[in-house]
């Protein structure tokens, strides 16, 4: 990393791209049961589906700093086990291994075959694999395609060969398979174009005649070579290939999918051509031809079957029927092929058919989703349309046949994996008054678009919600026996008296327990084998298991205040500072320490420890006192109740609690202290368990309420439960072990504790003022709750509301039907046809038609209603390309929206007839408009911005102040100040920022006494331009559509100037330099983040926190990019980036820095994401790392995992990163 950077920032991806590029189906564990792997951006993720409850978990997600082009699943004959074979940018073949018991992905071959980057002529863009798991092909777009034979060597290890050269040069590849040919040679099928002789012909006409080939490669594992054995000429818009089971199991060859057609080939079969059936409907054109963009084989016992989806989302099942002989025996030689629909549902990327009978989607916008089959329309009344009756020549045109889609009938969806894909615009504000900020984004395509409010927390499933008689102050559960599975009584403590409630089939009161119930309890323990205690403020209670009653009473004028309870001890404090210890005997009963210890004030909070694992004792016992202090007292037998360490603490502490929890530095499991203060803080300290001493606190405030903690359990691990103003949880992650503290989406709680049920084996119960709550966490992956709002057509652009909690959506999609448009056909089909079945678009799309648009502005209010509450259709072949809402002096600072329109737009090349502003007053608080006029203009405005009580609005490359007329808007000035076309808009005092479609920024000052509009400062690279934000007056940060982040800032000499009082004539007369402004930007930072930034935000992310950049990308991804304030850290960081990138090296084997610098060295900024994959290494690359960079394990780990920097990242939760 580049450190000559006078700013340096720390980047960190809050939430990994959720479009899934890739998807493969293997069983990678080694065991029966299958599991996906999937590529977004550059996260290899691999999920394990449930069947027995239809849901996909990821198991382990990891970044390969690459781009991950291809990937492909295979196994060595005889081996129970799947290899993942990775296709990327690195310029090199990747075999990894999935390892179950450490849980991460381990790399077993890495051969380099070509420069590194996404090329024309470098392998990895295809990517073929043998069934029988013999050799593999890498093929380029162009010219180069290489085989590897894998085979296994005398240790059983897998072994891959040196590359066999198949290439062929002005050859270009649209698709590429291999064949199922049993245990014969390995043949390889790719779809290919000889673009030679167009090459020579400038008149075009060899162009026209060019004809795409179907080829078949054969590797001879004999004389080890590759051979191009057989080529055919198939339909020119021939895109994509599928592979028909051979062997055995069918005819061999392969499915060729064209438009409108798809065809069977093989070298020694005849060819069958069947038609891909088109939509009926009174808005569907007739003439729209269909193509094949998705599909998958499946294979069952004797049959096989393929479904394929075209671009409208139907599927297609197509079977291949083949010749009987006379004893009713399968030739092998093909008869006819047969399709029919089956079901529609998203395009997608990739479609996936598991054993278990499941269909995994991965939707190519908007969320994945997971079916079920129902059936498989064997017996359907779906109309089956055959080869017989169409020629296979692909000259001859095909006779269109069509279906009438309908609801789903043989698949039905049991899990939604939410994605934000693509991210199209987000705000970050905070209008739930919460102690953190939300993120509101516009997400999706078409009818599947959505308006998703992101925020910060788990997920709760609330099982139960009862009404109590009054308001309890405390609920425990506990077991009778301590072999019993599950809690037997719920026990809730009033401020006079305690109630018993029995669980099973129902919950109800019981009095024969016991429990005194006449006074309040302070604590509920299952003591030994068999026996209960109750701790009330006048004594102890020890129930035996045969219902006699022991009491232990408080010494006279005195009362218990706290206590502290574990299967064996007991301790309490007394209102005289005293603590009383007890512990269980061998007979059962309690025994009382002779010495009582004093305490110097009154005690706030007691906790020991659970006893550990074949010990009789936890040696432990914590006292907080009101003097602010923690106390570690040792109960070992030499030593009881004497000191061992002490920490003091800012407020006094209300709540402790001793537990051990799974721990990354140590690779084992840590005791920990929690603390929980009456001023709302929350600490977690390390409690040495050999001499009770206590280190590497971290802090984090909760809320305005004093902490309370509880230990419960989730998901097979213990954690704890803090409670203040609102619920958070404290877990050790899944994958790094690392400790996260998350917020719970829940109501605040004042009392939690672990509940166990038949009906709920690890849940919680709690209490909410009279209410009693029992509720579990279901899913600990994923800590960024998403609400979501469907909206109409793909969204644009979104702005908030001056002062109401609105959002106000500009929509459009283009070559769709107008609302208008298909209401008349729907209508004139009607009158003559009758009533036709209206099908929802959001799972079958809008109906399409090529230059007509759909657009319309929507009025969102996510937090009462959470719905849409108004929209307003545009008309006439309008479409929304831009809003603001901007206030004017002129009508004394009322605030309108304007809506940016262009009619009549073709997206590409870009053309239109008109351009328009719209301008709308709000109404009923924001929750109408109300339409005011229009301005027609040149061309359609794409950047919209408030300027000093005026319009500012970018028009093609002129930039024009506006002010509003009665009539229409009204010319104040203009001036053009970009060379291509503006598309965003920025704004400080007098200054705009003014983005260009590919020509980066330009700094533009108005001067208000001469009315002009002067560029000053333009940037010396070409940035295609996708965000931009100012971070202060001189310094831009911004994104471009290539993934790149880069932050620029004006010299500060050219600022002065530029703001210097009068006619700014000595900016107009200076002399442009290269065609530009007569000055230059600096770079100050430049960053790969392979995601293209949509959105960039300056904002704080928890409040009194620090300034940070949050942004979000186009592939769902939210990351940030934190400023370092010391140079100390700068240099750690650093060094640790360095270590990690040569101890760990990426899994596809891209440089880690190159990647980063894909398009421009990066410079000034540190990879956050590879510095937290040091939580995943052994504990001694660990060491080996931290000796290095001479530090210790847990300090390197401290570092890393914030509150970094006093920012509390945590507001925001990362998915891949703990929290402390």
């Amino acid at each position: 990393m580049a450190t000559t950077s006078h700013m340096f920032m720390y980047s960190l991806t809050i939430q990994p791209p959720s479009a899934v590029t890739q998807a493969i189906l293997g069983q990678f564990a080694g065991t029966r049961e299958q599991q996906i792997v999937t590529a977004a951006g550059s996260k290899l993720t691999i999920h394990r589906p449930d069947p027995t409850q239809g849901k996909i978990t990821p198991i382990f997600s990891q970044d390969v700093f690459g781009i991950i082009r291809s990937l492909a699943a295979f196994r060595l004959a005889g081996s129970n086990k799947d290899y993942i074979i990775i296709g990327s940018d690195s310029g090199r073949i990747a075999v990894v291994e999935y390892l179950p018991a450490q849980n991460r992905f381990s790399r077993i071959h890495l051969e380099t075959f070509g420069k590194s980057g996404v090329r024309r002529v470098i392998p990895g863009q295809y990517l073929a694999v043998d069934p029988k798991g013999r050799a593999c092909l890498m093929a380029a777009v162009e010219k180069n395609k290489l085989v590897y034979v894998l085979n296994r060597n005398a240790q059983a290890e897998l072994t891959i060969s040196s590359p066999l050269e198949a290439h062929k040069p002005q050859t270009l590849v649209f698709a590429m398979i291999s064949l199922d040919v049993g245990y014969e040679n390995p043949i390889f099928a790719a779809l290919e174009v000889d673009y030679s002789e167009s090459d020579q012909d400038p008149t075009g006409q060899a162009y026209e005649e060019v004809e795409k080939h179907l080829v078949y490669y054969e590797l001879d594992l004999g004389l080890n070579h590759v051979v191009r054995k057989w080529t055919d000429p198939v339909d020119r818009t021939a895109s994509l290939l599928f592979q028909v089971p051979g062997g055995a199991d069918g005819p061999s060859g392969v499915l060729v999918c064209a438009e409108d057609s798809v065809t069977y080939r093989h070298s020694n079969q005849d060819a069958f051509r069947v038609p891909i059936p088109r939509r009926m409907g009174a808005t569907e054109n007739p003439e729209r031809k269909r193509c094949i963009t998705a599909g998958v084989m499946h294979k069952m016992r004797g049959a096989f079957f393929f479904l394929l989806q075209t671009e409208d989302g139907d599927l297609f099942k197509l079977t291949i029927d083949m010749v009987e002989d006379e004893k009713g025996q399968l030739t092998g030689e093909v008869r006819r092929l047969k399709i029919k629909y089956f079901d529609t549902v998203p395009v997608a990327s990739n479609l996936l058919i598991l054993k278990s009978g499941f269909l995994y989607v991965a939707s190519e916008n908007g969320n994945h989703h997971f079916y079920q089959f129902e059936k498989l329309g064997d017996d359907d009344e779906e109309t089956e349309f055959s080869s017989e009756s169409n020629s296979a020549d692909p000259t001859v045109a095909i006779q269109p046949v069509f279906f009438q889609p309908r609801e789903s009938e043989n698949l039905n969806l049991v899990d939604t994996i939410s994605s934000l894909n693509p991210l199209i615009e987000s705000k970050i504000a905070n209008l739930g008054e919460d102690d953190a900020p939300q993120i509101y984004s516009v997400c999706g395509t078409g009818a599947r678009s959505s308006f998703r409010t992101i925020k910060h927390g788990l997920e709760v499933s609330e099982i139960v919600e009862s009404e109590l008689p009054s308001v309890p102050s405390a609920v425990w559960t506990t077991k009778i026996l301590r072999s019993d599975e599950f809690d037997a009584y719920i026990i809730l403590s009033f401020a006079n008296g305690t109630l018993v409630l029995s669980i099973g089939e129902t919950v109800e009161e019981v009095t024969d327990t016991g429990f005194l119930s006449t006074a309040p309890t302070l604590a509920v323990q299952q003591l030994g084998e068999d026996s209960l205690i109750q701790v009330h403020p006048k004594g102890i209670r020890h129930i035996l298991a045969d219902r006699r009653v022991n009491e232990w009473p408080a010494p006279q004028h005195r009362s218990i205040v706290a206590a502290a309870t574990n299967e064996r001890q007991v301790a309490v404090a007394l209102s005289s500072g005293e603590i009383v210890y007890f512990e269980m005997d061998a007979d059962g009963s309690l025994a009382e320490y002779d010495e009582r210890r004093q305490m110097s004030g009154t005690v706030t909070a007691l906790s020991l420890g659970e006893v550990p694992e074949g010990r009789v004792r936890s040696s432990f016992l914590a006292v907080g006192c009101d003097d602010s202090t923690v106390r570690i007292l040792s109960l070992d037998p030499d030593s009881t109740l004497e000191n061992k360490s002490v920490q003091a603490l800012t407020s006094a502490p209300s709540a402790l609690n001793i537990m051990s929890m799974s721990d990354s530095s140590s690779g084992g499991t840590t005791l920990y202290l929690h603390i929980g203060l009456y001023s709302g803080v929350y600490l977690r300290t390390v409690l040495d368990e050999v001499t009770g001493e206590l280190s590497d606190t971290r802090t984090r405030f909760l809320g305005a309420k004093p902490v309370k903690l509880f230990r419960v359990s989730v998901k097979g691990q213990t954690a704890v439960l803090a409670l203040s103003s609102r619920p958070w949880l404290g877990y050790s992650d899944i994958q790094t072990k690392g400790f996260m503290l998350t917020p719970l989406d829940y109501v605040g709680l004042e009392w939690g504790w672990n509940f166990s049920s038949e009906q709920c084996i690890e849940g919680m119960v709690g209490i909410q003022g009279q209410n009693l709550r029992i509720f579990s966490i279901e899913k600990l992956d994923n800590n960024l709750l998403q609400e979501s709002i469907p909206l109409a057509y793909t969204p644009r652009r979104f702005v908030k509301h001056p002062e109401q909690p609105l959002f106000y959506v500009i929509e459009s999609d283009s070559n769709i039907l107008s609302p208008a448009t298909r209401a008349r056909l729907i209508e004139d089909s009607n009158a003559q046809n009758g009533e036709a079945a209206i099908l929802p678009p959001e799972d079958f799309g809008y109906p399409r038609a090529n230059g007509h648009w759909a657009s319309c502005i929507q009025i969102v209010d996510p937090l009462i209603t959470k719905s849409v509450v108004f929209t307003l259709e545009l008309e006439e072949n309008e479409a929304a390309v831009s809003i603001a809402a901007v206030s004017f002096s002129s009508q004394d600072d009322e605030t309108f929206l304007v809506v940016g329109t262009g009619k009549d737009m073709t997206v590409s090349p870009r053309s239109h007839s008109a351009g328009f502003i719209h301008i709308y007053r709000f109404q009923e608080d924001g929750k109408e408009l109300e339409f005011i006029h229009k301005t027609k203009i040149d061309e359609p405005p794409l950047a919209l911005l408030g300027f000093q009580g005026r319009l500012l609005a970018g028009i093609g490359s002129t930039l024009r102040v506006y002010d509003l007329g009665m009539k229409q808007l009204l010319r104040k000035c203009q001036a053009q100040v970009v060379p291509k076309l503006i598309v965003g808009l920025q704004t400080q005092g007098s200054r705009i920022v003014v983005s260009d479609v590919q020509e980066s920024v330009t700094y533009v000052v108005y001067k208000y006494q001469e009315n002009r509009l002067i560029p000053f400062v333009d940037d010396s690279v070409s940035r295609w331009t996708t965000t931009s934000t100012m971070l202060d007056y001189e310094t831009v940060a911004g994104g471009d559509k290539f993934g790149n982040f880069w932050v620029v800032r004006c010299p500060k000499k050219t600022s002065d100037e530029a703001d210097e009082d009068g006619s700014g004539a000595h900016l107009v007369h200076e002399r442009g330099y290269l065609h530009g402004t007569p000055n230059r930007l600096d770079l100050m930072l430049h960053f790969y983040t392979q995601d293209i930034p949509t959105t960039l935000h300056k904002t704080q992310l928890v409040a009194g926190g620090r300034d940070i950049l949050v942004w979000t990308g186009f592939q769902g991804t939210i990351g940030m990019f934190v400023p370092f304030v010391s140079r100390e850290d700068v240099d750690f960081f650093q060094s640790l980036e360095m270590q990690m990138a040569s101890q760990h090296p990426p899994l596809a084997g891209r440089d880690h820095l190159i990647y980063r610098s894909y398009y421009a060295p990066v410079k000034g900024i540190i990879d956050g994401d590879l510095c937290e994959m040091y939580f995943l290494l052994p504990n001694d690359k660990k060491m080996m790392i931290a000796a290095e960079l001479d530090r210790s394990v847990r300090e390197i780990e401290r570092k890393i995992s914030p509150p970094l920097y006093s920012i509390h990242v945590s507001c925001l939760a990362r998915s891949s990163a703990p929290l402390g």
